[in-house]
């Protein structure tokens, strides 16, 4: 069953431009996986420190794998000093 995932980046102040960066790195090699479906990265506009990443997987064993390749772990290393929170990321399913 498809799943979707929505993650929330909230920069620390002067970490918006390396938070943008890094989530242009990992777009490319993200949507060459087998099992990503889409991704898309947006930036609110009512806070400009504040990023989303919306994609959808093929399943849950692909978002599984996504999370052990490589570039995912370095983005997640990289952020981890970027951002002002926990990583704050939702599987989640269509209700209708």
């Amino acid at each position: 069953m498809e799943l979707f995932i929505f993650a929330r980046f909230h920069a620390k102040p002067g970490k918006e431009a390396e938070l943008e960066a890094a989530l242009g790195e990992v777009g490319g090699p993200t949507r060459a996986e087998p099992g990503c479906l889409q991704i898309g990265y947006f930036r609110a506009t009512s806070d400009a420190r504040l990023f989303y990443v919306h994609s959808r997987w093929v399943d849950e064993a692909a978002f599984e794998r996504h999370a052990t390749l490589a570039h995912t772990l370095r983005f997640l290393e990289k952020i981890q000093k970027l951002i002002d929170h926990p990583l704050d990321v939702t599987r989640a399913r269509p209700i209708g």
